[in-house]
């Protein structure tokens, strides 16, 4: 099966289950350009579990749309735990959703290090336990074109997101 027929297939089965357990989704993404909100718009009676997504490609949206302290950024580089973290709990924090996802990686062909090579990204789920944000956070180093990293990237922040709604 390939990426794309994929990410249909594991958006179907969020929005079916987000729509069960009444459970509004909320998402912030950087080097997937709104794949995840896509996918899930994709599906007709998405509207139930889905209030909106964010696209926060480039640090200065970071830090103006989500609030993200630039010095976080700066220290930590956009592609971190600490940023992830960040846009996960900050798209969750004063909306009426129960649980996001936040994606920030290098998708490439360009912007790779020896420390952060193309295909490093790292996913943040943020959920509310006892009225406390949680986060959980990822990395993954995806193989593959640009598209094949963000399809990649896109599917693991879906199936995230199902595994958390069943805990």
């Amino acid at each position: 099966m390939n990426e794309k027929n994929k990410l249909h297939e594991v958006a179907c089965q969020v929005v079916s289950l987000a729509s069960q357990l009444k459970k509004i989704i909320v998402t912030a993404e950087s080097c997937t350009g709104g794949l995840v909100a896509t996918s899930i718009t994709d599906i007709p009676g998405s509207s139930c579990c889905f209030s909106h997504g964010v696209v926060t490609y480039s640090d200065a949206a970071k830090n103006t749309i989500l609030g993200i302290d630039s010095v976080l950024i700066k220290d930590n580089g956009a592609v971190s735990k600490a940023v992830a973290e960040c846009m996960a709990k900050k798209v969750l924090r004063g909306n009426a959703a129960d649980i996001s996802v936040a994606i920030t990686g290098i998708a490439g062909p360009t912007g790779g290090s020896l420390e952060k090579p193309v295909g490093t990204v790292w996913l943040a789920w943020g959920y509310y336990v006892n009225n406390q944000i949680i986060v959980d956070t990822q990395d993954y180093c995806f193989n593959g074109d640009r598209n094949t990293i963000r399809f990649q990237s896109a599917i693991e922040a879906l199936l995230g997101l199902e595994k958390r709604m069943k805990k």
